[in-house]
């Protein structure tokens, strides 16, 4: 199966790379990393990723989406949020990280789905579409094929909740070893719910 990874300018590093690791140790997933043009994208922190044009991959995969201060701008571009929307509408699976989800929301996709994103960012997520059934309180939300999850690190927690519930918890246990990554397993364990409060 493809993971499609969306990325954009100044996007978090460990939103995607975070979730990237864990879904990378499943063999039949081929990540594929793009954008909207296809151009070399930069992370906030200055990462650079020789991305892939939307056109020239199989979009009936997974998607992903990282969130980052670039976000800031891109809930305001109208033909990257037309053109999330067909791609969310037409993976299998759709997983954001953080204020990814703030896109997906924007884009409509959200429309009556529960969802998170990170604390610190919560009340300025929920502004970008009061349709959605934001959750407070939650490491990451699961609502049908939508995956949604707090701040940066909880991707990955994410991520090995998506592979629990695909391929088994005992698969998600493996990759968390193999790692060397702490598992918090119960998404109802919101340990940073306090910071947007």
């Amino acid at each position: 199966m493809e993971v499609n990874v969306l990325l954009f300018d100044k996007f978090e590093t460990l939103d995607a790379f975070g979730p990237v690791e864990i879904l990378s140790q499943i063999k039949d997933f081929k990540i594929n990393y793009i954008s909207k043009d296809g151009a070399v994208v930069h992370s906030y922190q200055g990462f650079k990723v020789i991305t892939e044009d939307i056109k020239s991959i199989d979009k009936n995969g997974i998607l992903v989406i990282p969130g980052g201060i670039g976000v800031r701008d891109l809930v305001n571009d109208t033909d990257f949020l037309n053109m999330l929307k067909h791609l969310a509408e037409e993976s299998r699976f759709c997983l954001s990280i953080c204020t990814g989800s703030a896109l997906l929301a924007k884009c409509g996709v959200l429309n009556n789905i529960k969802a998170t994103s990170n604390k610190k960012a919560l009340e300025w997520v929920k502004q970008t579409n009061e349709n959605v059934i934001w959750i407070d309180k939650s490491r990451w939300v699961v609502d049908g094929k939508f995956y949604t999850s707090s701040g940066v690190s909880a991707g990955m927690d994410m991520a090995l909740g998506f592979v629990s519930d695909q391929f088994g918890k005992d698969k998600a246990y493996e990759i968390s070893e193999f790692i060397e990554y702490i598992w918090n397993e119960d998404k109802s364990k919101d340990t940073f719910y306090n910071l947007g409060n």
